[in-house]
């Protein structure tokens, strides 16, 4: 069915129009239920790389500083590459399938071959080692985890950057910070699911795990690509060449000072983010190792995946309350609110964790501080950047988060081997997120200055329709 015709109905009440696309509600919701579906298993799939990556390296011996690249600075120093590429090629594609589910559809596939791959490493390394006569096996494993993860990292890139274009092509921007509450609320069940029911069994049963996960994210994003329609384009801008699209890319991007504060919150949240996925694991369990690190809490592997699992699940009702708040309140106001409230909970589990007990609490405590300013996080960019470009504007904006992602699992697996204390990840972190919250306050101050709830416009698109959505639009 497609939304811009027979969806809207006759007598249904309320119609939301986003572009060409016009939804009645029950349309609506069938949107948003193959969006969150989707969503859930891609979820799912994405505990792999940042939680039994991390664990396999380990089990093959490489070093914090290894493990920190190939699971964390890897993923961005190839997303810096391709995200640009990536926006300006869906924003100017069109087609049957519109201007993003093609690429979606493209990558699936690689996508699931690389995470096979990926669990079948311990395996395939030791055939490849009697196939060649080599003597270091877990230097094979790391090599070919390390080739998935390439292969992976690329499609992926394509899945999660354009699907997030997607969703502000089909979701009307006055539902936007409820559906962002959804949203996050259905990737922290995802989380749940997979750190409660499947982290536990990492050990043993590898290779299941990858598989399942690779399934149910095929499946689900095969009907998103199916059920999701998207609606009609303007023309894409006249084709130019490479070197004045790249001229055009930067200067429209990174020349207005109002940008590089928005893209600054991506680069100081993921570079807190990113390391405490990699060696929060480490810290909470026996990190395999006897090089003079300071006690860890001991934890089993089950254990510590049922306290990751109930914080994921924890952060569910908070992006629900702060979905409508986000809608209420603008999400820029709830974005400082929860860049604070990281910081401080960070710097809690610092001084305050001593046994899994005050682990739990303090950990729960920060997911939930995380939980608000992630609810927010992705709404703002649909009302500070501008729609035209978005794919365009959202990648420069990756490209910041990227630049975290690559250096800050580096730098804090080197601080982590200086001072040998994994509870010193609380420390980056905690200081990454009050550097976040300075710099949202000042785009907040400049915001208001460019027109706030009342008529702000994207720096040099002044000739789009300002955005109403929140508190002057009630």
């Amino acid at each position: 069915m497609n939304p811009s015709t027979a969806s809207t109905g006759k007598g249904t009440g309320k119609s939301y129009r986003v572009g060409s696309l016009v939804y009645g509600s029950q349309a609506l919701l069938t949107v948003m239920f193959w969006m969150l579906l989707g969503d859930l298993c891609l979820q799912i799939m994405e505990q792999l790389p940042t939680s039994l990556v991390p664990l396999q390296l380990r089990w093959a011996q490489a070093s914090d500083t290894l493990i920190g690249f190939l699971s964390g600075s890897l993923p961005a120093v190839l997303g810096i590459l391709l995200n640009p590429l990536i926006g300006v090629q869906s924003d100017r594609h069109r087609g049957k399938m519109g201007r993003r589910r093609p690429f979606l559809l493209a990558a699936t596939p690689l996508v699931v071959v690389a995470l096979v791959g990926l669990g079948l490493a311990q395996p395939i390394s030791t055939i490849l080692a009697k196939l060649t006569g080599a003597t270091a096996v877990a230097s094979l494993q790391i090599g070919w985890i390390g080739g998935c993860m390439m292969i992976f990292i690329v499609a992926n890139t394509y899945i999660m950057q354009v699907y997030q274009f997607l969703f502000v092509d089909v979701i009307p921007a006055e539902v936007m910070g409820k559906f962002v509450g959804c949203y996050r609320a259905v990737g922290a069940l995802g989380a749940f699911v997979f750190h409660r029911f499947m982290f536990g069994k990492a050990e043993t049963h590898t290779e299941w795990i990858y598989i399942i996960s690779a399934l149910l994210y095929a499946v689900s994003f095969f009907l998103l690509v199916w059920r999701v329609e998207e609606g009609t384009y303007p023309a894409p801008p006249a084709k130019t060449s490479i070197r004045a699209m790249a001229r055009g890319y930067f200067t429209d991007c990174f020349s207005k000072v109002f940008y590089l504060k928005t893209y600054s919150l991506a680069f100081c949240f993921w570079s807190a983010v990113v390391p405490l996925w990699t060696f929060l694991v480490f810290f909470g369990t026996k990190p395999g190792q006897d090089l003079g690190y300071a006690p860890t809490l001991g934890l089993s592997l089950e254990a510590f995946g049922k306290v990751r699992g109930w914080c994921s699940l924890i952060q569910v009702p908070v992006f629900f309350l702060v979905g409508p708040l986000v809608d209420r309140f603008h999400p820029l106001r709830i974005g400082i609110v929860g860049m604070l409230l990281s910081s401080l909970t960070f710097f809690g589990n610092f001084f305050f964790v001593r046994d899994q007990g005050t682990f739990t609490f303090w950990l729960i405590l920060n997911f939930m501080a995380q939980a608000v300013y992630m609810g927010a996080y992705l709404a703002i960019l649909p009302r500070l950047l501008p729609r035209t470009h978005y794919g365009q504007f959202f990648t420069a904006n990756q490209i910041f988060g990227f630049l975290g992602v690559a250096l800050a699992p580096v730098l804090s697996g080197w601080l982590l081997e200086t001072v040998k204390d994994y509870r010193f990840i609380y420390v980056w972190c905690g200081g990454c997120t009050f550097a976040g919250f300075v710099m949202c306050c000042l785009l907040y101050r400049e915001w208001l200055v460019r027109g706030g709830d009342q008529g702000y416009r994207p720096p040099g698109f002044e000739n789009e329709s300002p955005t109403l959505v929140g508190v002057a639009a009630h």
